[in-house]
């Protein structure tokens, strides 16, 4: 049958089992948003199109399934560009669909005309500019296959208007064919087999989970990996959720902002089984320290991270479930009681004395932590000191429950990627951790957490500032603080303009109060909690020092 580009578009998206898209309209989208309009796809309208990517980005970390993000063209596909960028360091699957003018006005600067395929193409997995009609069905499902496939990642296809209104055959996909179940080729068992070796060797072994982990649903492999060899569990940022935080084998994060024992154990260990981390700067400080005095095994569905920054001696490539189990597989049940009596060290040693009676950050992520422990909720963050302090103090306890913006580190992420998060998985409630600075950038999408009575939880860490900055001033610029104060925000009155429910606290006990309310409540709420401007995020790693190296602030 012949049909409009604009509905091949709606039908390859219903052949995705896409339920949800985000999106802005405008002048070259619109033939788009009228075939939307009689399909059983939600839209979801956010303030802004950074928004809406970021949103899409939260729908796939929650979900595991690719997010959709809809823009026009020219200002609407490069306000994507924020959250293609931060979905692309983090490796989520996310399909951006752009209106572009019309493929005759291309290059002749038309209203609206921006080249958005060369400017994503450094921020996004593949991109395509859709000129020939008879194309545009296999491009779209070609975008969703290479967004999800391998090492996940942002795929962008560009439309141009008439190639949305041209009339075209259109013949539904085949059904998909059976996957065929990975094979691991000889030269990967043989390198399997050699870190079966290295493992039983090791007086010290350590793991580290990041956040390549988690999208390959590799947690149950590596609980297995860890029980069986007695062997300690630490975190990067990405890969929280992973391993649960609860567990006796866990340490905890680790990098800049990392727990001492956690930190301590990677730098003392003889040998690290790093699964799916890339050993990001912030992960691994000085990396010939890091790597010094050790063997490093890295497993990793990407060839290009292995010794990209840390030399690996065993790099294993491929499905990381099936190499882990094989590895599980090749090992005997071990022990390392001197190791674990070391670490029991640590963590006695660095055992947080009782804080004085005042709100603090620390404090009341561990009284959210404590609420929400029975499970049945989702963590998002926005970007800085109150993301490491969540990351430190939260018990997050299951894959894909853990939301927040590492690589890029995008202020601004939070709220949108929490309105994605809960349209993803309205069966558990998103608590969504800001900071003031933060939280102003894209604060906008109340609009969208009110317009659809989303029962998103937002907590405010409010220190009339921008916190890291202040932080990093005061440790690295002899304190002269510049540009990291903001005037006052009633962000009550602000939420109240959309019509949600706002407290402000300054105390434990009036967080305690606040916080017991808000669960009790099935509406979106706000909690703006005021913190001290002098209060700084402990331990801290200068960038570029050994892991253990910790900065006195």
């Amino acid at each position: 049958m012949r049909i409009s580009g604009a509905q091949i578009i709606v039908e390859c998206l219903k052949e995705q089992g896409v339920d949800t898209v985000f999106g802005y309209p405008g002048g070259t989208i619109l033939p788009f948003y009228d075939a939307l309009r009689d399909a059983p796809i939600r839209h979801i309208l956010t303030a802004h199109e950074q928004g809406a990517a970021h949103a899409a980005d939260g729908y796939a970390r929650a979900s595991g399934r690719a997010g959709v993000c809809i823009a026009t063209s020219g200002p609407g596909a490069t306000n994507l560009v924020t959250g293609l960028a931060a979905a692309f360091m983090d490796s989520v699957p996310v399909v951006a669909i752009t209106g572009q003018v019309p493929t005759a006005l291309i290059g002749r600067d038309a209203f609206q005309e921006v080249d958005i395929t060369g400017i994503t193409m450094p921020v996004t997995k593949h991109n395509f500019l859709v000129k020939d009609a008879a194309k545009l069905a296999e491009t779209i499902r070609y975008a969703f296959r290479i967004a999800g496939s391998g090492r996940p990642g942002p795929v962008l296809v560009d439309v141009p208007r008439d190639i949305q209104t041209a009339a075209i055959l259109f013949e539904p996909a085949a059904e998909p064919a059976d996957m065929v179940p990975f094979a691991v080729a000889g030269a990967a068992v043989a390198r399997i087999e050699a870190a079966a070796v290295a493992i039983a060797r090791a007086k010290r072994p350590a793991i580290i989970a990041g956040g390549g982990a988690v999208a390959a649903e590799a947690a149950p492999e590596i609980a297995a990996l860890a029980a069986k060899i007695a062997c300690p569990v630490v975190s990067t940022l990405m890969g929280l959720g992973a391993f649960p935080a609860s567990h006796p084998l866990f340490l905890g994060l680790t990098g800049m902002h990392g727990h001492k024992a956690a930190n301590n154990c990677i730098h003392d260990a003889d040998l690290i089984i790093a699964v799916g981390s890339r050993f990001s700067d912030r992960v691994t400080g000085d990396r010939a320290k890091y790597a010094a005095g050790k063997t490093v095994i890295h497993i990793d569905v990407d060839p290009a991270e292995i010794d990209k920054n840390v030399a690996a001696h065993i790099g294993i490539t491929g499905d990381m479930k099936t190499i882990l189990a094989m590895l599980v597989d090749r090992l005997a049940a071990g022990d390392n009681p001197s190791w674990w009596q070391t670490i029991a060290a640590w963590q006695e040693e660095n055992r947080l004395p009782p804080a004085a009676d005042k709100l603090t950050a620390p404090w009341l992520c561990g009284e959210i932590a404590v609420r929400t422990g029975g499970g049945g909720y989702i963590f998002a963050t926005d970007v800085g000191q109150h993301q490491m302090w969540a990351a430190q103090h939260l018990k997050i306890e299951t894959p894909r429950t853990w939301v927040t913006s590492g690589g890029l580190g995008a202020m601004g992420y939070g709220l949108p990627a929490a309105v994605g998060a809960q349209l993803a998985v309205p069966d558990k409630r998103v608590i969504h951790i800001a900071g003031d600075s933060g939280f102003k950038m894209t604060g906008a999408e109340l609009h969208t957490v009110a317009a659809h009575r989303l029962p998103i939880i937002s907590v405010i860490l409010d220190n009339g500032g921008l916190g890291m900055i202040r932080q990093l001033q005061h440790a690295f610029f002899d304190r002269r603080y510049t540009a990291c104060e903001l005037p006052g925000v009633d962000f009550v009155a602000f939420a109240a303009a959309f019509g949600i429910r706002a407290v402000s606290v300054d105390t434990r006990d009036g967080f305690a109060a606040a916080f017991a309310a808000a669960l009790a409540s099935p509406d979106p709420q706000v909690i703006v909690a005021a913190i001290d401007p002098a209060d700084l995020v402990s331990p801290m790693v200068p960038p570029g020092a050994a892991i253990n190296a910790y900065l006195d602030i």
